[in-house]
């Protein structure tokens, strides 16, 4: 083939400056969303590896199973119509003070009240990435929103080494079989329960469990709220321009921020 039969890829439109500017925005939110809070939760627990090694033997070994029923149970809860009290709820404040109680009333009596109270708090937290998917224009109970909503979980937390936001779903459909939201729970899953693992190790105190409940559930939903806004925001920007074209951009400003770049 000569140099004039090469098919070459026609360049992407540029995007203009207000969407690069809303971009360059979302990328210094993602940096900001481990912010002082999380970094002093990380310290007072200790590294996630070491926060685990605080906690028995037999609640390690379940911590993973309890992290997926958790997220599946929310996936499930999330399906079903947000009226009630739950429809008063439409803040980010709001998620992150009723996840504050819930923590406190699980720090109460120690590592039982903790782990019974880890369903409820994997809810709260799903729904506050439901309310920011709904303030980005999608509809927050439709299986699609639902799944990209446990996407959001797979983005680390405290102690992680690779949080960040996963790329590959801007502009895309996700597959929305039962098997397929199986495997993405399963994945999501080892991610969430090394969070919940921290979560734990300073909740094994009773009494004391009540203000490292409280503080750790606020500081959790406050990080999966701001990176479901980058993750929401991210999508919104998709759907009226060039999906690749906002990849390409959101990267370039990741890269300015030293920021992981994370595409699978």
């Amino acid at each position: 083939m000569s140099e004039t039969q090469k098919i070459t890829e026609p360049a992407l439109p540029p995007l203009p400056d207000e969407v690069r500017a809303e971009i360059a925005a979302l990328a210094a939110r993602q940096e900001n969303a481990s912010g002082l809070l999380m970094q002093l939760v990380t310290y007072l627990g200790g590294q996630v590896e070491d926060g685990l090694n605080l906690l028995p033997a037999p609640a390690r070994a379940k911590l993973n199973g309890a992290a997926t029923k958790a997220l599946r149970a929310s996936y499930d809860a999330a399906g079903r119509s947000r009226g009630g009290v739950g429809q008063m709820i439409r803040s980010d404040r709001a998620h992150q003070a009723l996840a504050s109680v819930s923590g406190a009333l699980g720090g109460l009596g120690g590592l039982p009240t903790a782990i019974a109270e880890l369903p409820v708090a994997t809810t709260m937290i799903f729904r506050a990435v439901q309310h920011v998917a709904e303030a980005h224009g999608e509809d927050p109970t439709t299986m699609e929103t639902r799944a990209q909503c446990l996407h959001v979980f797979g983005s680390g937390g405290p102690g992680e080494e690779d949080d960040g936001i996963d790329t590959s779903f801007i502009g895309a459909r996700l597959g929305l079989s039962g098997a397929a939201i199986n495997r993405l729970i399963s994945k999501v899953a080892p991610k969430f329960a090394a969070v919940l693992g921290q979560k734990l190790a300073g909740q094994t105190v009773p009494i004391l469990g009540v203000a490292a409940g409280a503080g750790t559930n606020y500081t959790f939903t406050r990080y999966y709220t701001e990176i479901a806004h980058v993750h929401f925001g991210l999508r919104a920007l998709a759907r009226s321009h060039d999906p690749q074209a906002v990849t390409n951009a959101f990267h370039e400003e990741l890269a300015k921020h030293k920021q992981p770049v994370l595409k699978a």
